[in-house]
């Protein structure tokens, strides 16, 4: 399989998600779209994350749409008490959850408090509710699941490993953890991070080793 074919796969891994400073507004307008007819509304900080649990989801046979569960990316997490606000009081609201990255979890759990969605103190309080942290973030989550050399290869599968040696050559990041240069190369722009998200956890599921946060946020959306 030649580059061109790899990078015809890797846009095809995309279909329906579009990139650039528009992808958050449109993902999150889609998403709220669907919330009125919701029973479960899953808070997650912007479209990478809702990409990562549809598929996880999907690879866990799960439906979504079925199952009235809609995952809303916010557009970062300082919009999680604006967006839990305008979910309403407490005794009017659809069942929550949510999603977010390590340094974003005391900003979550400020804003539950505050919009009382539960009390929690403390992490395990927090996922009592529902919501799950990553550490340090999805991506590392991901590559930690997948391992170096995995992620090396679905990068050389997707015609991106040229593009990742260039990195890893640059002076700030030469002789740096190859974890580290990764996840420097999957934010590096913003289709890359869609799409990786996809791929990554599909990669994943193939290897029964789906994050933690990822797998037991899906099964509290599956309690009744």
């Amino acid at each position: 399989m030649d580059v061109t074919q790899r990078r015809e796969l890797a846009r095809r891994a995309l279909d329906g998600y579009v990139s650039g400073p528009a992808a958050p507004i449109l993902a999150m307008e889609r998403a709220l779209a669907k919330v009125g007819d919701a029973v479960t509304v899953v808070l997650v900080e912007g479209p990478s994350d809702q990409i990562a649990l549809e598929t996880a989801a999907v690879g866990r046979g799960r439906d979504l749409e079925a199952e009235r569960a809609v995952i809303v990316p916010i557009g970062g997490a300082h919009a999680i008490g604006r967006f839990l606000a305008g979910l309403g009081p407490p005794d009017t609201r659809v069942r929550l959850a949510g999603l977010c990255d390590l340094h974003e979890e005391e900003i979550f759990r400020r804003a539950m408090v505050a919009n009382n969605v539960g009390s929690p103190r403390t992490r395990v309080d927090m996922e009592r509710l529902g919501f799950y942290v990553c550490v340090k973030d999805l991506e590392d989550e991901l590559i930690r699941a997948v391992g170096a050399p995995g992620v090396e290869a679905l990068f050389d599968s997707q015609g991106d490993l040229g593009s990742f040696r260039s990195l890893q050559s640059q002076p700030v990041w030469r002789g740096r953890e190859p974890e580290a240069q990764m996840r420097r190369f999957l934010s590096s722009g913003s289709r890359r991070k869609l799409r990786y998200a996809r791929l990554l956890v599909e990669a994943a599921i193939g290897r029964d080793a789906l994050p933690r946060p990822l797998d037991a946020l899906l099964s509290a959306v599956g309690r009744g």
